[in-house]
Order: C-alpha cells, then sequence, then structure tokens
C-alpha cells in the first residue's frame, strides 16, 4: 500500500510540475520578428539580470540555451537561472548594439557595461547573443561573451 501511494504521489508531482511549466510558458510574451524587437529583448534581459527575474529570464532562455562566458566556462538554462539569486547587485548597461533577423533565427553584438551600486565599472563585455522565432516570440539559444580589457597606456 506504501509503494502505492508514493508512486502516486510522484506521478501527481509530474503533473503539477509538467502544469505549472506549460502555465508558466503561457505568460510570456510574444514578439514581432524584428531587429527592434530584438534590442527590446535584450534591454528586457539585462533588466531582468539586475532585478534577479528568474521568471522573466526563464522565458526569454531556451530550454536548450547555452552561454559561453568571458572565462571560458559554459552555462545551461537551468545553472543561469540557479545563479541568478546569487548574483552581485549592480547594472547591466547596453550599448553599441547591432540587431540582425535572417528567417527564424536573429542574433545580437552588443556591450554590456556592468556597474556596482556606487556606479564604478565592474566590466565591460562584448557579446553575441543568438535567437531562434518559436510559437511568436524570440528565444536565446546561445550567448558569447568576451571581457573588453583596457587599452595599454
Amino acid at each position: 500500500m506504501t509503494r502505492l501511494l508514493f508512486g502516486i504521489a510522484r506521478c501527481l508531482a509530474l503533473v503539477a510540475l509538467l502544469s505549472a511549466s506549460s502555465l508558466f510558458a503561457a505568460d510570456c510574451l510574444k514578439h514581432a520578428k524584428t531587429p527592434d524587437a530584438l534590442v527590446d529583448l535584450e534591454h528586457t534581459w539585462a533588466k531582468s539580470l539586475d532585478a534577479h527575474d528568474a521568471q522573466t529570464l526563464s522565458c526569454i532562455l531556451a530550454d536548450e540555451f547555452e552561454d559561453y562566458s568571458a572565462n571560458g566556462a559554459v552555462y545551461g538554462k537551468s545553472v543561469v537561472l540557479d545563479h541568478l539569486p546569487q548574483r552581485k547587485p549592480g547594472h547591466n548597461e547596453l550599448s553599441d548594439l547591432h540587431p540582425h533577423v535572417n528567417g527564424d533565427m536573429g542574433y545580437v553584438r552588443g556591450l554590456n557595461t556592468v556597474t556596482n551600486p556606487d556606479g564604478t565599472v565592474r566590466a565591460k563585455v562584448r557579446f553575441t547573443d543568438i535567437f531562434n522565432y518559436r510559437d511568436g516570440r524570440w528565444l536565446a539559444v546561445a550567448g558569447q561573451e568576451s571581457l573588453v580589457q583596457d587599452a595599454p597606456k
């Protein structure tokens, strides 16, 4: 009897998890298939990092998302979301954004200036984010960052 109850509990937990993830996906905003929509999405991504907003970030990142960080590490969507609460306080300021759309694929190249709460620059990072257009919205499938070094004096 205990084994049966345990099996039923596991099934109910799985159903609840699948229902929650499909309801969660339904809350994600739709986007136009335009370069301007990609720029808007990049700004939303930066704000979600600043605010530690896992729900918004989850809507932006595809399940297969992989980020190649400036230090060479590779992070999947689950790791990015798991580490979001531990991010240092600060602000991500995007500039020099260059969006491109080619059918259902798009990418954005740009510069992210990361500042501490007191306004001092923590890092400048050049990035390329690659998106796929699915079900009326852009999803980030890959990212690549390169740390910008100060020019020698």
